[in-house]
């Protein structure tokens, strides 16, 4: 299964996606992006997040207040890095997106924090 991500992934997105890594903050494509639309898991196109629900935390990576209605988004415990956080997960394929945290805005008071590289964008335009 892994060799079917290598194939399809930059090196990258395969560090991030498939090894848990992490963007460098700022660097991510859709930082900045105000575009209507919505993002899908980049390994396997599962709808995760929509334009309406992100906002600009100023952590460095794409934030959202919650996740799509579907339920593609999952929780893991994460201690790694002598840290106990939330990792976040692709329900589908099990692909790394980030951590949540519970320092977001209303109405959920959740913070989606996630990597770029993990996330394709399907514009409401397209």
């Amino acid at each position: 299964m892994q060799d079917k991500y290598k194939e399809m992934l930059t090196e990258e997105e395969y560090r991030v996606t498939r090894q848990k890594g992490t963007e460098r903050p700022y660097t991510g494509k859709y930082l900045n992006l105000k575009k209507n639309g919505d993002y899908h898991c980049k390994c396997c196109n599962a709808l995760l997040f929509s334009s309406d629900a992100k906002f600009d935390s100023g952590c460095g990576w794409p934030s959202f207040f919650q996740q799509t209605d579907n339920g593609n988004v999952v929780y893991q415990e994460d201690n790694s890095l002598g840290m106990s956080r939330v990792e976040i997960l692709c329900k589908q394929c099990d692909a790394h997106l980030g951590h949540v945290f519970e320092d977001g805005p209303a109405p959920t008071g959740k913070r989606y924090c996630v990597n770029s590289v993990s996330l394709s964008f399907k514009s409401e335009d397209e």
